[in-house]
């Protein structure tokens, strides 16, 4: 069986922690920032967490 190979758009796009957290960017931050208030833009800073059946999905693409 050959190997799986790495999904490289995905792996610019999404980190694993070492706890096997995914974690991904969030959307809505590339441009228009002065319309969104303060605490929304605080708010997209943080990363967000793929969890569930998505994470294993990711995880898999990713070759982990």
């Amino acid at each position: 069986m050959p190997k799986i190979k790495t999904h490289k758009g995905l792996s610019k796009r999404i980190k694993v922690g070492a706890g096997g957290k995914v974690k991904h960017k969030r959307a809505f931050k590339g441009h228009l920032m002065s319309s969104k208030s303060a605490k929304r833009r605080r708010h997209l800073k943080t990363r967000g967490l793929i969890t569930g059946v998505q994470a294993k999905k990711v995880k898999r693409l990713l070759g982990r």
